[in-house]
């Protein structure tokens, strides 16, 4: 198949069935159940004590304009189909004129299953969701999907054992929530992790942020913030959270460890990379001695060898695509939350990439993610 352009994340709500079919039974009465969400819509209840987990602002409805944008009121009878069928997502995608998606799993009902303190629970809701994603989504249309794993947070075996499974069904990526040892922080008990994944070929994503056990379960309901701050939360999203997390694996040491490991981050645009990357070497230059740092390389290589950046709308990015990385970015459209411009994709990259040369085009929309995953090999 010829890509012309793919976006690098896109995402699923669960289909209504989904944890029905694909949980074992011995929890099914603990599923996540689906309700109405007291304004005409459906939500998920999680049985938390929290308000139904509404799906309005995570899904897409055709002729619904941003003004009539809300958490709450949209019915899994009216979204479009694409949402979390597969074969309709295929008819949506061309439509906006993709050839494929990256498919991220629904990090608020993930990280639901990954903050419980039952792991035997924890354990079953990921593998659900991953056995329905490679099993069903993906497997209706390959050639259309890149399917991303999610790692559960039960310690370094666990976590290494589920990528080699998820690797063994036909995904060709994972994504961590948290640390892969479990920690609330990086060490080098990770590094089992980073070395299989090397061994594997297979890009390892972090969406946004990381969580730990033991941190506070929040309330899924909550998570829906209204007015002002959440305008606030999503401007900032990832700009609070990944610059650490990229720092803290280039400054570990992890990519002289492993110099073929590589990293997404998602979600969290490209237009501040430039700024961070100077401000990285800058420290790196004051501080090594004290912190007793010996990189191989200077900071930023590793970002530029390493790491992938993907974008939804970033002007500012793409017209200093050179300082950032023309190699290290890749479009999205985060398809179907409420990001998304489908089905106009094709007029916005058009006017973001306005005056960017053909070959540089290619990579940012298509070649850098197709090559990541080794689509076509």
């Amino acid at each position: 198949m010829q890509y012309e352009i793919v976006s690098a994340d896109s995402h699923i709500i669960e289909p209504p069935d989904l944890w029905e079919k694909w949980l074992d039974r011995e929890f099914q009465n603990r599923a996540p159940k689906m309700v109405d969400d007291g304004e005409g819509g459906h939500g998920w209840d999680f049985h938390d004590g929290g308000k139904p987990m509404t799906i309005g602002l995570v899904t897409k409805t055709r002729g619904k304009s941003f003004d009539e944008l809300r958490w709450g009121g949209s019915r899994y009878d009216t979204i479009n189909q694409g949402c979390y069928e597969a074969k309709a997502r295929v008819a949506e995608m061309k439509e906006d004129g993709l050839q494929l998606e990256v498919i991220y799993p629904p990090q608020r009902t993930m990280r639901h299953f990954m903050l419980d303190g039952d792991n035997e629970f924890h354990k079953a809701g990921v593998q659900g969701y991953n056995n329905w994603l490679a099993k069903d989504f993906v497997a209706k249309a390959p050639q259309h999907f890149v399917g991303q794993g999610q790692i559960p947070n039960l310690g370094i075996e666990e976590s290494i054992k589920e990528m080699r499974r998820c690797r063994e069904m036909g995904l060709r990526g994972v994504v961590i929530s948290s640390w892969p040892a479990g920690k609330p922080f990086l060490d080098d008990d990770c590094d089992p992790f980073w070395a299989e994944a090397e061994k594997l070929n297979i890009p390892v994503s972090v969406h946004i942020s990381l969580v730990h056990k033991g941190q506070a379960q929040e309330k899924i309901g909550s998570v829906a913030r209204v007015g002002k701050a959440a305008l606030g939360a999503f401007s900032a999203a990832g700009l609070t959270t990944m610059p650490t997390i990229v720092g803290e694996m280039i400054f570990w040491g992890i990519f002289d460890k492993y110099p073929n490991l590589k990293m997404v981050g998602v979600e969290c645009g490209a237009g501040w990379i430039p700024y961070f990357l100077e401000q990285m070497d800058d420290r790196y230059w004051r501080n090594r001695t004290w912190a007793k740092s010996t990189l191989q390389r200077v900071p930023s290589e590793y970002f530029h060898r390493n790491w992938y950046a993907t974008f939804i709308v970033d002007r500012y990015g793409v017209e200093n695509r050179h300082a950032v990385g023309v190699d290290n970015m890749m479009w999205s459209t985060d398809y179907p939350h409420h990001g998304a411009d489908w089905p106009y994709s094709r007029k916005v990259i058009d006017e973001m990439f306005h005056g960017v040369a053909a070959d540089e085009r290619e990579k940012m929309l298509a070649g850098n993610c197709v090559r990541l995953y080794g689509l076509g090999q």
